[in-house]
């Protein structure tokens, strides 16, 4: 192949660029640059002035941007609508490629080629998806959401274009063709598999077009009933007497005084303080039925979105949504599904049991002459789950100072150093271009692996700003996936005023393994927290930095967990790279980290008073989760429901209950067969169950992984005893056995070798009632 004289100018810097970030000490070894990538990564995170100052950016305003996340099409908004209608060209050429495909080298190349069509897709959606809810311009939010529309509709077309799947599957069940292909190139044929046969792919004329108009209500309906999650009722009057026990001051800004008493909000912080406060059982009953009361329209909104999400699925060829929507998960069917939550049900039993003696036996004492109480009600939970946890702390008699050992700046000192010791990996802070980034304060940090350079970009959004969505979350912008020359060749004939490096992966990060000989695209990662920014004085008076409370670190450990699961699955397709594996799997690596918050020894690696550099006393945390621990069997019985809710309505029920789908009899159906408490005839909580459209039969993930994390602490890292939290050889298993593979792997297999059990290799109901009978363990 002969090479342009500009990439091999490109690729020289790139090998030169990774080996200067490349440690060559031993592992663990600290070096003077490791010392002050350390120390900048500190101080940059606990003062804005610092960061500034190291990105330069008063002198910024005359370097030339270079677009959103170095994206060369991103220097201004309409460049987005040119970055999509460009993406659909170079698709169209991937799809000519495949269907013409007759040699057995092109036969040969289809999953590779297919996952290069799937990135290029990607490469649009994700970016657009983020920008949009993100980006405070309102020209860039525009234009990113009217290209996410345009490759999301184009994509839908692909998905339903019978040729792609026939030469798929025709080389999958040619021997001489699929016996060449590698673990990762078969599994990324048998997902895309997947994936066209839950689109109607091998159906008439008629009903693929059925099924893209069924599917684009289902987003609409999804949309809407997401945004109109509110209360029937957005206020309730109570009398003065009935707000004995909650704080003044809470009920000061949030409400409206009448003659009598006050209205306050049903829906917000407000009204869940008052639920967790209030002495008086009539008010927190007329409270939580109208908290938990939807609007006739929003209840019509649900019955129509899982009645055309079940017409999808039979159009597709599947008698239910979950039964479609679980194929490519570990559980694989609603069966499997149910065989884990019956056995997790049974072993919470006893835990639940006693919680609810313990507060039916506080409400006897509060009980007064009107009646005596024989069983705790749905609104007396929240109450006396936090009149139990006030009473333990009270006991402690230890004033709460801990966030003062956990500055924004160590916190993510002590995550580098964690990764450092489990997986040779840490984060160095580099200095942002003009135009890559959509605030001033949003960090970048460059991921360095001690032997292989650099492999990923961070982009660390994590304070709080106006119109800022509070919510925590990871987004992977662009996934690992690694560069053929052929792609480097057509780049510098489409782009010949472009270094072709540039052009291939549209000017973001890309890198050279010295020890494959290979180029990759990095996995771009941003992360968002809605942390309250730094405190910076004037006149030289000193500065405070961002100050954590402890969920607040256990938030950062569990998002920096999906994090390490796309930075370390640097797989070759990007299909199965990272976090794209199965959904029921990709809470694992995130959950294990909530692990790691707690433990005394990585505690040890960074928590430090911010201004006496004193360490965390232990003894703070291990109250603060003895008192968090009071009432674990009450909150997983409440996701157990709630996992059962999502399967009863993915189920065929909404289109075959008898008499007509009525989801509130559903809903009252399940509570009233596993419940401990009974909830109230006069509810519909199931209007404010938004994550019924994200999830569509998979709920039940985030417990599985939690069970699943529980058992990986333990028999992996060993309960964090004897150093385990921070043991090379126990990171490396973790990384070899999961992270490594990102979906590129079957994870019951990965779980099979990762914990020793031969009985998980093929998964099944027998499986996934093992799993939950492991229990939900305390963190």
């Amino acid at each position: 192949m002969s090479t342009p004289q500009s990439f091999q100018w490109s690729l020289s810097t790139i090998i030169d660029f990774d080996r200067y970030l490349s440690v060559a000490a031993v592992a663990g070894t600290p070096t003077p640059s490791r010392k002050h990538d350390d120390n900048s990564l500190r101080n940059v995170f606990d003062s804005s002035s610092v960061w500034h100052e190291f990105c330069g950016i008063q002198s910024s305003s005359n370097i030339p941007p270079k677009g959103l996340f170095q994206n060369r099409y991103l220097i201004q908004p309409e460049g987005f609508i040119t970055f999509a209608k460009e993406t659909a060209d170079n698709c169209r050429r991937l799809v000519t490629r495949i269907v013409e495909a007759s040699s057995a080298e092109d036969r040969r190349r289809i999953p590779i080629v297919l996952d290069r069509l799937s990135d290029s897709l990607c490469r649009v959606l994700d970016m657009a998806d983020f920008v949009r809810a993100t980006h405070p311009d309102f020209g860039f939010q525009q234009a990113s959401t009217k290209a996410y529309a345009m490759l999301y509709e184009f994509m839908n077309v692909l998905n339903t274009t019978p040729g792609l799947k026939i030469k798929l599957e025709d080389a999958l069940n040619d021997p001489n063709v699929s016996a060449t292909w590698s673990e990762e190139e078969r599994m990324v044929a048998q997902t895309l598999l997947k994936d066209f046969s839950k689109s109607a792919i091998e159906s008439s004329d008629e009903n693929r077009q059925a099924f893209v108009e069924l599917s684009s209500r289902v987003s609409q309906l999804g949309t809407k009933f997401v945004r109109d999650m509110k209360p029937e009722k957005s206020t309730i009057s109570l009398h003065n007497r009935q707000l004995k026990g909650v704080d003044p001051l809470v009920l000061q800004h949030a409400s409206r005084k009448h003659l009598t008493g006050i209205s306050i909000p049903t829906a917000g912080p407000v009204a869940f303080t008052a639920l967790r406060s209030m002495k008086d059982e009539s008010a927190r009953r007329d409270l939580y039925i109208a908290m938990k009361t939807a609007p006739k329209h929003q209840l019509q909104t649900l019955q129509d979105f899982l009645e055309t999400r079940a017409k999808v699925a039979n159009v597709a060829g599947y008698r239910s949504y979950a039964e479609m929507n679980l194929t490519d998960k570990l559980a694989k069917t609603p069966a499997a599904v149910n065989s884990f939550l019956d056995a997790l049900s049974r072993d919470n039993e006893s835990r639940i049991r006693q919680e609810a003696d313990e507060m039916l036996a506080m409400k006897k004492l509060d009980a007064d002459d009107a009646g005596f109480p024989t069983r705790i009600e749905a609104w007396d939970t929240d109450y006396y789950q936090t009149q139990l946890a006030n009473k333990y702390r009270s006991k402690s008699r230890r004033p709460d100072f801990i966030s003062a050992y956990f500055s924004l700046g160590t916190v993510m000192q002590g995550l580098s150093r964690l990764f450092t010791q489990l997986y040779g990996v840490r984060f160095v802070p580099t200095a942002i271009s003009a135009g890559e980034v959509w605030n001033s304060d949003v960090r970048r940090l460059d991921v360095i692996d001690e032997s292989e350079g650099r492999i990923a970009v961070l982009y660390c959004d994590l304070f709080a700003r106006p119109g800022k969505s509070p919510n925590p979350a990871h987004f992977t912008l662009r996934c690992s996936r690694r560069i053929d020359p052929s792609e480097i060749e057509e780049a510098s004939a489409l782009h010949p005023d472009i270094d072709p490096l540039q052009s291939v992966n549209d000017g973001m990060a890309i890198s050279y393994n010295p020890r494959t000989k290979t180029i990759y695209q990095l996995p771009t990662i941003a992360l968002i927290c809605d942390f309250q920014p730094p405190c910076e004085h004037h006149n030289n008076q000193s500065s405070e930095p961002t100050l954590l409370s402890f969920r607040d670190v256990q938030t950062l450990f569990h998002e920096m967990g999906h994090a390490i699961h796309s930075i370390l699955g640097r797989t070759a397709c990007q299909v199965v790279s990272g976090t794209r594996c199965a959904t029921d799997f990709a809470e694992l690596p995130s959950v294990l980290m909530e692990h790691f918050a707690v433990d005394p020894t990585v505690l040890a690696l960074f928590a430090r008073h911010w201004q006496t550099e004193a360490p965390l006393p232990y003894e703070m945390v291990s109250e603060r989760l003895a008192i968090e621990r009071r009432g674990q069997g009450v909150e997983t019985e409440h996701q157990i429901l709630l996992a059962m809710l999502d399967q009863a309505y993915h189920s065929d029920l909404p289109l075959t209950m008898p008499g007509g789908f009525n989801s509130t009899k559903v809903l009252q159906d399940v509570y009233d067969r596993y419940g401990t408490v009974r909830e109230p005839r006069q509810t519909s909580a199931q209007g404010f169950f938004g994550h019924l459209v994200e999830y569509g039969g998979t709920y039940y993930s985030y417990l599985f992984d939690r069970a699943i994390a529980g058992k990986v602490w333990k028999e992996v890292f060993d309960g964090g005893k004897g150093g385990g939290a921070v043991a090379r050889e126990k990171g490396q298993r973790f990384r070899d056995e999961v992270l490594m593979w990102g979906g590129s792997r079957d994870g019951w297999r990965c779980l099979s070798n990762l914990l020793r059990e031969d009985r998980l290799r093929d998964g099944g109901p027998e499986a996934m009632a093992a799993v939950g009978r492991w229990g939900v363990t305390d963190i």
